[in-house]
């Protein structure tokens, strides 16, 4: 057992911890939880906690059923919002198939296996996401358009304001857990709220993603509201994305900075970003995996719709910030097309895998735009270059079916599994008869 493991039993005993929860992803992205008791932990450090993994969304078929949870020691934390006098602390798991050896449809281990190419190659990734959500009066009831928690705008300040108080208490509650926020302010829309993460390597940043999702809707239900991360629920306002900074090291030195350089970028960062560009259509189905991601990214709102990258251009797809260009540790670029409902070890697995093979195979950064995407015509965006990202998740899928890259950043098992789930939601999506075509239709035709 190492120290890790040992801390952990200690501080349960220490701590009157009674209830451990051990916490995993399906493929899709949902968190899933067993809770055990704290005298079953060492050997679940050992062995790991036995369940049916045909239950969980592309684990295992039905005869192939018997799976492992193992949780993970160095995330351990103590959920703050549980009562004080039954303690409840919670791990992430890795999943094991029977004999011990890593579940191919463990989507962390996917996330692992690219960090430990990218390690190969002398980098550590590091990734900082800004989240963007809606606060809703109440749950969301069928045919009934949800009512926001305010009428507010971007970075608006409302004394005594719903948001406000909503984004002090998720705070203090993530930083309990550990988790360090650099931002919060109001966004654009009414009841949308951003909180930005601090940087840190991908697989604790997508962690922290999970425990955010599920921090941000406890304390929403705490407050009498309800908090929502679909990416677009309003026809007429902003969706919300997830604009997501990425930087690769090596060691201590950023390898994305160049001192004298454009816009301080080096010939990895450039490499790197040509990756994106390149294979950003096959790994949309990714990055933006539901139907309604499709609504946010062809529904204006400086979401980033076409294939291009550019200097503070808000409406490109990979931008390069320059807030401290003094600071070489600060260089980065921003992936602007990710919403915040994505599975986060897939989406960080496959914008790594994109930019790593750029950075390998030596891929020339095109021109970058200087106008604003979305006001060019089809005829300039075609003459400058720029390709449009896929229209819906149908396109979506077409172009990642035909991705060797894809493929091999998540593994087989995965890579069918995510696109057998997405085929058979846009089946049952374009089945359906909505409510735009009965308004429009019912009373002429």
């Amino acid at each position: 057992m190492d120290s890790q493991q040992q801390y952990v039993l200690r501080s349960l005993e220490e701590r009157d911890i009674r209830f451990v929860r051990l916490w995993f992803t399906d493929v899709l992205g949902f968190l899933k939880s067993v809770a055990v008791a704290p005298a079953e932990l060492e050997s679940a450090f050992a062995e790991g906690i036995g369940f049916d993994g045909s239950a969980i969304e592309g684990f295992a078929r039905v005869y192939e059923a018997d799976m492992l949870a193992r949780p993970d020691a160095a995330t351990y934390q103590v959920l703050p919002w549980r009562d004080a006098e039954a303690g409840t602390a919670r791990m992430f798991c890795d999943i094991l198939l029977p004999d011990g050896s890593a579940s191919y449809a463990d989507p962390r281990l996917v996330l692992k296996r690219g960090l430990d190419r990218a390690a190969r190659l002398g980098f550590t990734f590091y990734t900082h996401p800004e989240v963007e959500f809606f606060l809703f009066a109440g749950a969301p009831e069928p045919g009934t358009p949800p009512v926001p928690v305010d009428a507010s705008g971007y970075f608006d300040h409302t004394a005594h304001g719903a948001g406000h108080d909503f984004r002090r208490a998720a705070i203090t509650m993530l930083e309990a857990m550990g988790i360090s926020v650099e931002f919060s302010h109001h966004e654009g829309a009414p009841g949308q709220q951003e909180i930005d993460l601090r940087y840190a390597d991908a697989l604790s940043t997508a962690d922290n993603l999970m425990t955010f999702r599920t921090v941000v809707k406890e304390v929403a239900l705490s407050q009498g509201v309800w908090a929502s991360f679909m990416p677009k629920p309003f026809t007429e306002h902003p969706g919300s994305g997830m604009h997501t900074h990425l930087s690769l090291f090596e060691g201590d030195n950023n390898a994305f900075h160049e001192p004298g350089a454009e816009y301080q970028l080096s010939k990895t960062a450039r490499a790197f970003i040509a990756g994106l560009l390149r294979h950003a259509a096959e790994i949309t189905a990714v990055t933006n995996q539901w139907v309604n991601s499709y609504k946010r990214l062809y529904g204006g709102g400086e979401a980033p719709a076409y294939v291009c990258w550019g200097h503070n251009n808000r409406s490109a797809l990979v931008r390069v910030p320059m807030y401290k260009p003094q600071k070489g540790r600060s260089t980065r670029v921003e992936f602007r097309s990710l919403d915040a409902a994505c599975n986060p070890y897939l989406a960080f697995a496959v914008m790594l895998a994109a930019g790593l093979r750029g950075v390998e195979q030596g891929y020339e950064l095109p021109a970058g735009a200087e106008d604003d995407v979305w006001a060019l015509t089809e005829g300039e965006r075609r003459a400058l270059g720029i390709d449009p990202l896929p229209s819906s998740l149908a396109e979506a899928i077409a172009v990642m079916e035909r991705s060797e890259l894809v493929a091999e950043a998540l593994g087989e098992h995965v890579f069918e599994f995510f696109l057998r789930n997405k085929r058979a939601e846009w089946e049952d999506y374009r089945r359906q008869v909505t409510g735009y075509e009965r308004d429009r239709m019912l009373p002429v035709l």
